[in-house]
């Protein structure tokens, strides 16, 4: 073999390795995108029947408000509703309204007892939830309360948060749900609940933050911990991640 025949088949194998190792890179990219969409498809048929069940457990007759994007995910209002229903809280305190606050005062009128107190920044969303709450009849089990963010003093520090003046001061949280501010709103948005609200939980009571597959509810969930180290908490499986922390019953 001359060297110019050489040199030509040295050419040709390189070649197909190298077409080799693109089809093969093609072939791990399909499978990977297989699995993406074969995963994507299980949690949208996964969602849908989380909101199918809500319908059908409330009794819902009118249309919710949207279930995505920003929204708190139907597994999550699953949970929340479930626990509702099956614990009848006389109070739930919710940061942030929309959807939830709806299934949550549903949930109210369905037990006979209870009243929703949900915190919301936003004057103009404040409003529309008001008038979800109208649409359902369901005014009577859920007050919206439009709570500007400013900063107040939590341990020494100053954070962006919720004031919380027109909150009845002598209410003992039974429930709490942690879905704001949102997270654009200042570094660890969600983590002034913690000493602002756990001191007005009662005894036994439950809350959820949503989310919680976040870096930054993980690090709040980590200073709740440190703070509050006689609660107890777990994950739940949700789309976004969601945490339960229970109070001791005794505290």
């Amino acid at each position: 073999m001359n060297e110019a025949t050489f040199l030509l088949v040295l050419a040709v194998c390189l070649i197909c390795l190298y077409t080799l190792r693109k089809v093969r890179n093609i072939h791990l990219l399909v499978y990977s995108s297989r699995d993406q969409l074969q995963s994507q498809i299980e949690s949208a048929y996964h969602q849908a029947e989380c909101l199918r069940g809500l319908y059908i457990d409330l009794g819902i007759t009118k249309s919710l408000p949207g279930t995505r994007g920003w929204a708190a995910s139907p597994d999550f209002l699953m949970e929340l509703s479930r626990y509702a229903l099956r614990a009848k809280p006389a109070i739930v305190v919710e940061c942030s309204s929309g959807t939830s606050t709806i299934v949550l005062a549903r949930c109210m009128q369905m037990n006979g007892v209870g009243k929703v107190y949900s915190l919301e920044h936003d004057a103009i969303y404040a409003a529309k939830t008001t008038e979800q709450l109208m649409l359902h009849g369901l005014s009577e089990y859920a007050e919206v309360i439009h709570a500007p963010l400013r900063a107040i003093d939590l341990n020494g520090k100053s954070w962006h948060w919720y004031a919380v003046e027109n909150l009845p001061g002598q209410l003992s949280i039974e429930m709490l749900v942690v879905d704001g501010p949102p997270e654009t709103t200042g570094p660890l948005a969600r983590y002034p609940a913690g000493p602002a609200l756990f001191p007005r939980l009662a005894s036994g009571a439950r809350v959820y933050l949503d989310d919680a597959n976040r870096a930054t509810e993980k690090a709040t969930l980590q200073r709740w911990a440190s703070e509050f180290p006689d609660y107890a908490y777990q994950m739940a499986y949700c789309e976004k991640g969601c945490a339960v922390i229970n109070k001791p019953a005794n505290a």
